[in-house]
């Protein structure tokens, strides 16, 4: 800074020095609006990073089901494709539902770094307990490969999901469910299938309330034991796939459908209506928070225009003795610059203190105790800074524009 740019420094220190009233008033206005834009934006960037998070976590990265997205093309088309044939009033074929030649999907699947595929049988049956029925969607999993493609272990709250290795028919359900039927851990519950197959299935573990992607209507049991009591021996309606990169979901699903013909749904697409909400969410929370800041600015505009009125006189002489416009805009400035970088400290310091306070709260979430997801990296506080230095230079600025109407003739005459 050459010696111009340090006695115009000084001088902007000296003029906030002797209006400490209106300092004060404009660094605390700063302070306020980034304290809380911090705050703000922390709950709100926690709480959708969390939600992601869960989002991502619940469930497999990819699921591949036994359904087609179309038709598939019948065997006379495949055999005169270039043909001239037109069919019409064939029979189609029933076939039996079910992954054909999952095992190749599996392999196909793991063949990804990192990747780990589980596969699972889903199917309806019906609990039958002291006249009471209720329709239950049971789900044969292998608990060790489930486990690891999903966060279903974490959300028991009794039980754990080896334990359906280790007990003959061995069930896993809700606790709506379990309250509904008063079923309790080891207690046993008949199991009728659509084919009229019936086991006596054992309360193994119990599922908490209101977790996402798992309702009260499902029930896990072990893969083999679900393909015999449905009478699908061998068969497999469905497989997870988790990735190590999850933003690679979308690009190795649309792989799997095209050479598997099968339905590969990526979370990204299993969400796309909710990851559309958090980007409308997202505008709407900086929108607000800028405003803030920008109500903040006003303090700083009101400061550096009563500045500009109080020093006529000394702006006319100091264009006198040969300083510029431009020289004393740049004075007026600096002050505004000065007041935000004293407000943004502060407000850092302020954001931090609530921040710390609401990371302290703890809330009762389906009957556990959980403390706000809060976002503390410093991404937002260098968006608070940036955004508040750039408001106090524009407010600043403006008034500072009236310096160059000043005629220093005029002043010095005391004509003005």
């Amino acid at each position: 800074m050459n010696r111009t740019g340090v006695l115009i420094f000084e001088m902007a220190m000296r003029h906030l020095l002797a209006r400490r009233r209106q300092t004060v008033v404009a660094v605390l206005g700063v302070a306020v609006g980034v304290g809380f834009f911090l705050a703000v934006s922390a709950m709100m960037v926690g709480s959708q990073r969390d939600f992601i998070d869960r989002l991502i976590d619940a469930a497999p990265h990819i699921i591949v089901s036994d359904e087609l997205r179309s038709a598939p093309p019948q065997p006379g088309l495949v055999a005169y494709r270039a043909g001239a044939v037109r069919l019409r009033g064939y029979r189609t074929r029933n076939e039996a539902r079910g992954l054909r030649g999952w095992q190749l999907i599996l392999d196909v699947a793991r063949a990804t770094p990192g990747a780990i595929a589980s596969p699972s049988l889903t199917g309806g049956v019906t609990l039958r307990l002291g006249g009471r029925q209720e329709a239950l969607a049971i789900v044969g999993i292998e608990p060790d490969l489930e486990a690891r493609i999903s966060t279903i272990s974490e959300r028991l709250r009794v039980g754990r999901l080896n334990d359906l290795e280790s007990a003959q028919g061995g069930l896993i359900i809700g606790e709506e469910l379990a309250v509904r039927l008063g079923l309790n851990p080891g207690d046993v519950v008949a199991a009728t299938a659509s084919t009229g197959s019936t086991r006596r299935l054992r309360i193994v573990g119990l599922f908490k309330r209101g977790q996402a992607g798992l309702t009260d209507q499902a029930g896990y049991m072990l893969l083999r034991e679900a393909q015999s009591l449905l009478g699908r021996p061998f068969i497999v309606n469905r497989i997870g796939i988790r990735l190590a990169d999850a933003d690679q979901a979308e690009h190795v699903a649309n792989i799997l459908e095209r050479r598997f013909g099968y339905k590969a749904e990526s979370w990204q697409a299993r969400s796309a209506d909710l990851l559309s909400l958090l980007v409308t969410r997202n505008v709407i929370m900086y929108s607000v928070v800028g405003a803030i800041l920008l109500v903040a600015s006003f303090g700083i505009y009101t400061a550096v225009s009563n500045s500009v009125i109080d020093k006529r006189r000394d702006i006319a002489i100091l264009r006198a003795i040969g300083f510029s416009t431009a020289d004393l805009q740049f004075l007026f400035v600096i002050e505004g610059l000065l007041l935000a970088t004293a407000g943004v400290l502060l407000g850092w310091l302020l954001g931090y203190g609530l921040m710390s306070l609401l990371g302290s709260l703890r809330f009762p979430i389906a009957g556990d105790p959980e403390h706000l997801p809060l976002d503390r990296g410093m991404r937002q506080y260098l968006i608070a800074a940036g955004a508040s230095l750039l408001a106090a230079m524009v407010a600043a600025w403006l008034p500072a524009r009236k310096t160059a109407k000043v005629d220093p003739v005029d002043i010095l005459r005391g004509a003005a």
